[in-house]
């Protein structure tokens, strides 16, 4: 097989705006071999007519039969532009997340993005999907053939065990400030919690919602907690790992997840989890080796079960020794970047012989 193609959002690269997609998309780059990528801005999934022209014209240039691996943020929203291009192409899409489940879409338009991803995923060779949760979730919802859905899930780099603090008192959220994501759950659990000895660290990006995020600012205040939860922004590199080896214990607070990265992240560190029980997210936490679960799934949606779940990991030590115990042992056995590299390798070897 000849190089294969790979289109990417424009911002893959944006350190101001780290996403587990665009994580996923440059681990990915970096394991392939023979890669051709192909970054084109624009306002994804609903471009302009510039980031359409970029598009059909990047694609246009490809050879007929040549392999192509699309961004599903790219390439799902725009079924004019792909769906010609797939007659001629070998292409395959790769879906973070479906584009009808972003939180706080209008229905109208929820059911637009949803008819249009239907339409490019049909004509597609092959669809990729990140957690089981998601490959199931796009045979029955838009009537795929299974055997043209594959999953390649992220992988994660084994990392140094974190130290903590106390042990207990030091959490962190890791996630972009959307609504997708649950702060403003988390912000009312903590607040019914507030008699016990904690710190929050909310890091991710503000720029994707700044409405959201001034609300979340407005409730942290509300409930006297500025001192106490720190909106910190987005974090990279050595800062992201310093704030992982503080964490004694991560959440997640999310209303829909299609994977969460985050959550093995704060594994491949010992950390234990605390987590929404929503699509991907119980399969990602998955179990240790002996079996027990490495943290506490709570409903999605849910601030009293959240506030509760808090508290049991306040108040009962055996119950926090248990799922940091847990959590080493689920450590040993994540799968790296390396694994994810290859699984995809072998879905776009797969395309071309079959075009062969």
């Amino acid at each position: 097989m000849s190089a294969v193609h790979v289109v990417l959002p424009g911002d893959v690269d944006d350190v101001s705006v780290p996403s587990g997609g665009n994580i996923y998309d440059r681990r990915l780059c970096e394991g392939l071999e023979s890669v051709h990528e192909i970054v084109v801005s624009g306002g994804w999934p609903r471009p302009d007519d510039s980031a359409r022209t970029a598009l059909a014209s990047a694609l246009a240039e490809i050879p007929d039969g040549e392999v192509v691996l699309l961004d599903g943020l790219v390439a799902c929203g725009v079924p004019e532009i792909v769906v010609p291009q797939a007659k001629r192409l070998r292409v395959a899409v790769l879906v973070h997340l479906p584009l009808g489940d972003e939180t706080g879409l209008a229905p109208a338009l929820a059911a637009e993005l949803d008819g249009r991803e239907r339409e490019t995923l049909l004509a597609a060779g092959a669809v990729v999907a990140t957690s089981p949760w998601a490959a199931r979730r796009l045979v029955e919802h838009h009537g795929l053939a299974r055997e043209r859905v594959h999953v390649v899930m992220p992988g994660v780099d084994a990392e140094p065990l974190a130290p903590g603090t106390d042990g207990v008192s030091s959490l962190l959220c890791v996630a972009s400030l959307t609504p997708r994501k649950g702060h403003d759950l988390l912000v009312e659990a903590l607040a019914a919690v507030a008699d016990l000895p904690w710190t929050c660290v909310f890091a991710g990006p503000l720029s994707r919602d700044p409405g959201h995020v001034e609300e979340i600012r407005r409730l942290i205040e509300r409930h006297g907690l500025g001192q106490r939860v720190l909106v910190v922004g987005p974090l990279t590199g050595e800062p992201l790992a310093n704030a992982y080896s503080a964490a004694d214990l991560a959440v997640l607070p999310s209303r829909a997840e299609t994977y969460g990265m985050v959550v093995t992240e704060a594994l491949a560190r010992g950390i234990p989890v605390l987590a929404t029980a929503v699509d991907g997210v119980p399969e990602t936490l998955g179990q240790a080796p002996d079996g027990t679960v490495p943290g506490i799934l709570v409903p999605s949606g849910d601030v009293d079960a959240l506030a509760t779940a808090l508290r049991r990991w306040f108040g009962e030590s055996g119950v926090r020794d248990r799922l940091r115990a847990s959590a080493r042992l689920r450590r040993d056995v994540l799968e790296p970047w390396s694994e994810t590299s290859r699984r995809m390798a072998d879905v776009l070897a797969r395309l071309g012989r079959e075009a062969a």
